[in-house]
Order: C-alpha cells, then sequence, then structure tokens
C-alpha cells in the first residue's frame, strides 16, 4: 500500500503531513516527486511543489568569474568520499540569517538513505581540507538536490559543475533541484509545472539510467 497520496491529485505545494523518516518511506517519497521539508511548528510536510525547479544541462550558464574559477582552481573532487561531512556541513552553513532545517533527525535518516546508497555527497578539496560540496537523493534515473554549502569561494557552484559532468557521462540530461533559489536561478535552472517535472522523473526511472556505481 502507497504511504503517499498521488502528487497530481494535490491541491497545492503539501500532499502529506507525518514525521515517519523510515528509510522505506523516503525511498517512496523521492520516486513519487515527493520530498520532506521541516518547518517549525507543524508536523513534517511532504512536499511536490506546484512548480518544480529543475537544471537542464544544455542550458546550464557558467558565468565568466566561475568559469575562470573552474579553470584555474586548484580543488579535488569526489563522489561519496565523506557523506556525513558534508551533510553537517550544509547543516551549519548560514541561510541569510535563518536557522536550518537540517536537524539530527535528517542528518540520521539521509545518512541511512546514504548508506542503502541511494543518498550521495559530492566534496570539493583544498589540499585535505573540505572547501564545499552539496548532498541530494538519486530519485531513480534523477538526482534530487537538497543542500550545498561552502567554505571557499565558488566551491558550492563548482560541486554542481563537477556534479553534472558526471550525471551527464551517465546519460542523464537534468537535475532536480526542488524550489528556485537566486544561486540555482544564476545558473540557469527554471521552473516546470508539477505535472511536467512528474513526467520527465517517470520516463527517466523508466530508462534504467544508473547514476552511481
Amino acid at each position: 500500500m502507497a504511504l503517499f497520496p498521488n502528487p497530481r491529485r494535490a491541491l497545492g505545494d503539501v500532499v502529506a503531513f507525518g514525521d515517519d523518516l523510515r528509510l522505506e518511506t523516503l525511498r517512496e517519497a523521492y520516486r513519487a516527486g515527493i520530498f520532506p521539508w521541516p518547518h517549525d511548528d507543524y508536523p513534517l510536510p511532504w512536499f511536490s511543489p506546484l512548480q518544480r525547479t529543475i537544471i537542464v544541462f544544455d542550458e546550464v550558464h557558467a558565468g565568466r568569474s566561475l568559469r575562470k574559477a573552474a579553470k584555474h582552481s586548484s580543488f579535488t573532487y569526489t563522489i561519496d568520499r565523506d557523506f556525513r561531512a558534508v551533510i553537517r556541513a550544509c547543516a551549519s552553513s548560514p541561510r541569510d540569517g535563518e536557522g536550518t532545517w537540517i536537524g539530527e533527525e535528517i542528518i540520521a535518516a539521509y545518512t541511512r538513505l546514504h548508506d542503502a546508497g541511494d543518498a550521495h555527497s559530492v566534496e570539493v578539496w583544498d589540499g585535505s581540507s573540505l572547501a564545499g560540496g552539496l548532498y541530494g537523493v538519486d530519485s531513480g534515473g534523477v538526482f534530487t538536490g537538497e543542500s550545498m554549502f561552502h567554505i571557499a569561494p565558488n566551491a558550492s557552484k563548482l560541486a554542481l559543475l563537477f556534479l553534472i559532468d558526471h550525471l551527464r557521462a551517465r546519460g542523464a540530461t537534468w537535475l532536480d533541484c526542488q524550489v528556485m533559489t537566486d544561486h540555482m536561478a544564476a545558473l540557469g535552472a527554471r521552473e516546470i509545472p508539477r505535472n511536467e517535472f512528474l513526467d520527465k522523473l517517470a520516463a527517466a526511472q523508466a530508462s534504467g539510467i544508473k547514476l552511481f556505481d
């Protein structure tokens, strides 16, 4: 029996409430185009936004300064080398004066998801120090980004560009950013209606693309 209602029938962005972060719950949610987003004073809301933000790889905009940083940077990049450090760095990263939604329960839940092979991280290294990174979930042929952080300038954006190159090499053509931010808009992200997103997600899942080893 499905744990979530069909998001196509939801009237708003929130499709369900409930503090269930079990592995199987998260896995079903992401494959249905749904994700949890904690909000204070509410039971855990599960979202499938009416307008979904995606990045189509052929539409990525990397400005001159970012291209220069990518060309001349001495950073090195890894995948899944230190998921725990990345999610904790994302949790402690400033968010325009707001608190983080990545609490201990979220960290524990996504670490379990990582250990099961569903959640993944990209690390940006400056020597042996973590300079930036991101994490997200393989929703079945589509990467759903959750959060990013940077310590060194441009490190989170460079992590995303590295991830895009990796996903493109595996046959993917786009990724899911969930909701629009200035950061994503600057890189060429755009919004599409929920049903269009769900159609694209279903097509990617049917393609059998394997994003990670």
